[in-house]
């Protein structure tokens, strides 16, 4: 948090704030308040902004990280130096808008999915730089955090069994190098690809752009040997119908 809050200010205030010497050098108190309703995220990012500027600031939240927040609901105050509390206010409020807004998205995810047994997974899909933030806004909206880079884990995609020479040599080369990988992952685009990972033992399998009905014959197919992810193509719209199929997690 530090480090993302040392980047944020060091490309927004850089050698200093020009337009804070028309303020006077007052203390002052400011409100924070939501346009619209969501879940609440990136507080420790919006302390940290005014931290590194002036120690002098307290802030006093309403809300937590990860409780929903209703339009026009009084967040939090500050009180402290005015100038300080002026040159922050942009990179305070992009993190916590930011961070908010990714907790938000997912919240809305995973209450389309709400009753079933499909877990909502995040991606590598992320603002560089903010990986570990937004990963953290995804479990703030109650996701759940699929791997973290390309370090933690092994996912297999077309393009590594296309090296490799088939889904089988894919998975055996992946399992010689994974060493301490949480998961051995392999992405299938139909299922004869998925009939081959399972059959080579694949323990986790994602199926890429499967329609419902498809999504259904693999899940039958599989019968519980693998977990099974499917990705791409998913929308709020159709999640349900997604989900509904008995898939173990859904990637957005």
């Amino acid at each position: 948090i530090q480090e993302d809050v040392r980047r944020a200010l060091a490309e927004d205030v850089g050698s200093g704030d020009l337009t804070a010497a028309l303020v006077p050098d007052a203390m002052a108190h400011a409100e924070l308040v939501s346009r619209e309703a969501a879940i609440l995220c990136g507080t420790a990012w919006f302390d940290e902004v005014f931290r590194q500027l002036d120690t002098r600031i307290r802030i006093k939240w309403n809300n937590r990280d990860g409780e929903p927040i209703s339009a026009n609901a009084p967040l939090c105050m500050l009180a402290g130096p005015a100038r300080a509390i002026l040159t922050g206010e942009r990179s305070a409020l992009n993190f916590l808008q930011t961070l908010s807004g990714t907790a938000t998205l997912t919240a809305r995810y995973v209450e389309a999915v709400r009753g079933l047994n499909t877990k909502i997974l995040d991606t590598r899909k992320t603002i560089p730089g903010l990986r570990q933030a937004q990963k953290y806004a995804v479990a703030c909206g109650g996701g759940h955090n699929h791997r973290m880079g390309l370090y933690d884990a092994v996912l297999i995609k077309e393009n590594h069994i296309t090296a490799a020479g088939s889904v089988t040599a894919a998975l055996a080369r992946a399992r010689e190098v994974a060493g301490t990988a949480k998961f051995i992952e392999i992405e299938v685009e139909d299922l004869v690809q998925l009939r081959e990972a399972l059959a080579a033992g694949a323990q986790h399998i994602l199926l890429d752009n499967f329609d419902p009905e498809t999504l259904r014959v693999a899940v039958v197919e599989a019968a519980g040997r693998a977990k099974l992810e499917a990705s791409g193509g998913v929308t709020l719209e159709n999640i349900h119908v997604s989900a509904g199929t008995g898939v173990d997690f859904i990637s957005v």
